[in-house]
């Protein structure tokens, strides 16, 4: 089976090819971000990696037997702009759909996030096939809902695996090095007299000042409260020899209370939850609190915590890939961000191993 996989990543494609038992005898790659290019080959040394796919010609492959893709989704999220296809990386759709004409694939198969269902219109119309919609969560800790379509016959929902948040957990608890001030890690609570502060390190692009703290001493620029509603204050401090906002979070009775756009204007974290830590002081933001799922990665927003009272730190780059079913120590080799960022951007394994295993029935 000759394959080619647009918008490749870090390969979570192959992954699943492997596991599955289905053997790749060429397995071309078009990708351009060198730190995935680097975990790929790192893996899946095999790998042909053509570069660019505006640049990726048919007459220069093999008879193509299957096609993947994930093309960029920044254009179509519910979460970004929705500029539909005038976003130029969501236009690289077309490109997919070029190849897809071109090459006449036994199978194929395109990964893209929910969207308006007018541009999940247009994407079925270029493939001919109405997509599927599968969340993560079902094979997974993460909530991830994302659209397949694909020729692959008789593809139904996978059955629920039950797998929860401290499955995938380092050790179950947090470690020594994650509860530390190290900034890649760690939220930590600080606590200035009876008031306890639980402090996200974070610059802040919007911030609203509602009020001083009296009970602190110091300069005025040190005791400035800040909340999108008054209730979960903003302490700002000296870090480095520069002012770094830290958002504030409630903890009453081993609760955090995180401000969150709903008719409640927030929502309780209890022991144990996982919660989006993601511009913590927006007036918009909703679905923080996962109870026994992570949220969904992305490959800008991963600031995800787990609440281990009375401490809380983001998921390390091991449970992420834990949460995206890919394995243990794939992503070594390249730093914590980039580790991040592929994460985010690719596939969650175990999904994708369901849909192709399709092909072998």
């Amino acid at each position: 089976m000759n394959v080619l996989s647009l918008f490749d990543g870090m390969s979570c494609g192959q992954i699943a090819l492997k596991e599955l038992g289905i053997k790749a005898d060429k397995y071309y790659a078009s990708e351009i971000d060198k730190y995935a290019i680097q975990i790929a080959q790192k893996n899946f040394p095999d790998t042909i990696h053509i570069g660019d796919v505006t640049k990726v010609q048919a007459s220069d492959l093999l008879k193509i037997d299957l096609l993947l893709g994930g093309s960029p989704c920044q254009g179509f999220s519910f979460s970004g702009k929705q500029l539909n296809f005038s976003d130029p990386r969501s236009a690289l759709f077309f490109e997919y759909a070029r190849l897809l004409k071109e090459l006449r694939p036994k199978y194929f198969l395109l990964e893209n996030v929910r969207m308006k269902q007018e541009y999940q219109d247009v994407i079925s119309e270029h493939l001919g096939v109405k997509p599927i919609m599968i969340n993560s969560a079902l094979v997974s800790a993460q909530n991830r809902n994302r659209l397949y379509w694909t020729n692959i016959p008789n593809i139904t929902q996978p059955k629920d695996r039950g797998i929860v948040l401290k499955d995938i957990l380092e050790n179950g608890i947090a470690t020594d090095e994650m509860t530390t001030n190290k900034k890649s890690f760690c939220l930590t609570a600080r606590y200035q007299g009876a008031v306890a502060w639980n402090s996200i390190e974070r610059r802040q692009r919007t911030m609203v000042q509602v009020g001083i703290a009296n009970d602190l001493k110091g300069f005025d620029c040190i005791k400035r409260i800040y909340s999108d509603e008054g209730k979960s204050p903003t302490l700002t401090t000296m870090q480095g020899g520069h002012r770094e906002p830290k958002v504030a979070i409630v903890q009453k009775d081993n609760v955090l209370v995180i401000p969150e756009a709903t008719k409640k204007g927030y929502t309780e974290i209890e022991d144990g939850d996982c919660f989006d830590a993601t511009f913590p002081t927006s007036k918009t933001r909703r679905g923080r609190n996962m109870k026994n799922k992570s949220n969904c990665l992305t490959a800008s927003n991963f600031d995800y915590m787990r609440y281990e009272h009375p401490t809380y730190r983001k998921l390390t780059p091991l449970e992420c890939s834990r949460l995206q079913t890919v394995p243990d120590g794939y992503c070594d080799g390249v730093s914590n961000t980039q580790q991040y960022k592929m994460l985010g951007n690719g596939w969650t394994v175990e999904v994708i191993k369901h849909i192709l295993n399709n092909m072998k029935k």
